[in-house]
């Protein structure tokens, strides 16, 4: 069994705000109602507004502080859709060391110049040649101590610094809405809300054009996505469910929310409007989750997971071209 221990997760928050900033959660108050079903009380995690844009800057320096010099000494590198590759390149630039990242091909302009402020040299792969890297841990293309973007307990530990947030911030949370790329971060709120309060909620959000783990908790066991098709969702939304992840996400995420692109596209705009709120296709999907209702009607937190995306492409989607 894995299990990712709350003392490894305060351990973590000693030291993640030498590189991370604490985000705040705010409240999306949805359209009135005069009658229908009861809504949910809706509050952002504001993930997109770390130095990096993303979460991932959580458990990236944790992972990387905790590397020894011998591990560092050739540098590090990671595979990433963008916001792991610019969380391990921070990472690094404040270790002192260099840093090499395997980008998909399919990373938008923002995320790809992004790194390359951050000092690190790109490596483009296709989505394929990535996701292998993924679950083997490994690429003959690449060298130096490898970071894995979401499957590593000390990197899950530094996510789940965000969880310890959202429990100052609303004790009395009911739910907690986040979308699943490899399970990094749902993990690690899922860690902190069994260890804390193990009364709230659990919930991922995919996409319905990448949802493995819908399938996944449906059949009991890690599946692949047969019908996977890339799409703006690009920080979310795997071909499979890892096996090394799996032991994890059965046990601390209690549903799968799978929402239609056109649903997400839609929440983008109205968090836009409403709270000014830039998500990327990745945050867009948990605020799409959460306004669903299908996470409960009591406080539901959506964890807006990043916001890089270009400006363009999300003028697009929200109809503002």
């Amino acid at each position: 069994m894995r299990h990712i221990p709350i003392e490894a997760i305060d351990d973590a928050a000693r030291h993640v705000y030498d590189a991370a900033v604490r985000t705040p959660l705010i409240k999306l108050d949805l359209p009135f109602a005069v009658d229908g079903p009861p809504r949910p009380e809706i509050y952002l995690k504001l993930e997109s507004l770390q130095p990096i844009g993303s979460f991932k800057i959580r458990g990236a320096w944790n992972a990387v502080r905790k590397l020894s010099s011998d591990q560092m000494r050739d540098g590090v590198w990671t595979v990433s859709a963008g916001n792991a590759a610019q969380g391990v390149a921070f990472a690094a630039r404040r270790a002192g060391v260099p840093c090499s990242v395997m980008v998909m091909d399919t990373a938008p302009d923002t995320k790809l110049r992004s790194i390359e402020r951050l000092g690190a040299t790109i490596v483009t792969a296709s989505y394929d040649e990535c996701w292998q890297t993924v679950i083997a841990h490994a690429s003959p293309r690449m060298s130096g101590h490898f970071v894995h973007p979401f499957d590593d307990d000390d990197f899950i530990a530094g996510n789940a610094t965000a969880g310890l947030e959202i429990l100052e911030d609303l004790p009395d949370v009911d739910a907690v809405v986040a979308s699943l790329g490899g399970g990094g971060l749902l993990s690690g709120i899922g860690a902190v809300m069994r260890a804390r309060k193990p009364s709230v909620k659990i919930f991922a959000a995919e996409p319905a054009t990448a949802a493995p783990l819908a399938i996944s908790l449906a059949k009991g066991e890690p599946c692949y996505f047969d019908a996977w098709t890339a799409s703006f969702v690009d920080g979310a939304g795997g071909k499979s469910v890892l096996t090394t992840m799996w032991p994890l996400l059965k046990d601390l995420v209690d549903a799968s929310i799978v929402m239609e692109l056109a649903e997400i596209a839609a929440a983008m705009r109205y968090a836009a409007d409403r709270v000014h709120v830039v998500a990327e296709g990745a945050g867009g999907c948990a605020i799409a989750a959460a306004m669903s209702g299908r996470a409960g009607t009591g406080k539901v937190v959506a964890v807006v997971s990043g916001g890089n995306i270009d400006l363009a492409r999300f003028a697009q989607l929200v109809g503002a071209t």
